[in-house]
């Protein structure tokens, strides 16, 4: 039999496929990643939410107590023994504190949730951008593939154009340049 000619461009070929291949399977790693944490991010951003909506409730509650309280004071007025209104005015300021103390915690965890809310739109720009990047990069390792099996060079440097598409989104994934 007749030994067959390899043509040098095959060599070339393989290398630009196994490079290609090895760019997919980290970019897929990579997105696997950034969507885990833009997961986490999310429900740790919900979970705040809930605190602070609980704090909400309850803040809500001490002022409607505050508010009948006062309502009570000024309805009564005079009639109210001197004692029993200071009582009265000593609740209304406990329950004044505690809607302030309620309204200092949920500017922190409002802060918290957005910035849990931050991390999960960064992870989930990442995840995108290595999503692209396996689609590309898995068109050029077909589009090699195909062109080893009819020994078409076109069709493997059509293959590589894409690929290096592909490596654009893959180094994007990381920098996020745009």
């Amino acid at each position: 039999m007749a030994e067959e000619k390899k043509e040098s461009w095959l060599n070339y070929l393989a290398l630009s496929t196994v490079i290609l291949a090895v760019c997919a399977t980290l970019s897929t790693f990579k997105g696997g990643g950034f969507s885990t944490r833009s997961v986490m991010s999310q429900t740790q951003a919900s979970d705040q939410w809930a605190y602070f909506q609980s704090k909400s409730i309850k803040g809500y509650l001490y002022e409607m107590q505050k508010e009948k309280l006062e309502l009570e004071l000024k309805t009564l007025g005079t009639k109210l023994p001197r004692t029993v209104a200071e009582e009265y005015g000593k609740k209304i300021d406990v329950y004044a504190r505690k809607i302030a103390k309620y309204e200092e915690e949920k500017a922190e965890i409002q802060k918290a949730a957005k910035g849990y809310e931050g991390i999960r739109d960064d992870a989930q720009k990442h995840v995108q951008a290595f999503g692209i990047a396996v689609i590309f990069l898995q068109i050029a390792i077909l589009l090699s593939s195909i062109a080893a099996l009819v020994k078409k060079k076109y069709i493997w440097l059509i293959g590589m154009v894409v690929g290096l598409v592909g490596i654009v989104y893959f180094i994007n994934g990381f920098f996020l340049y745009f």
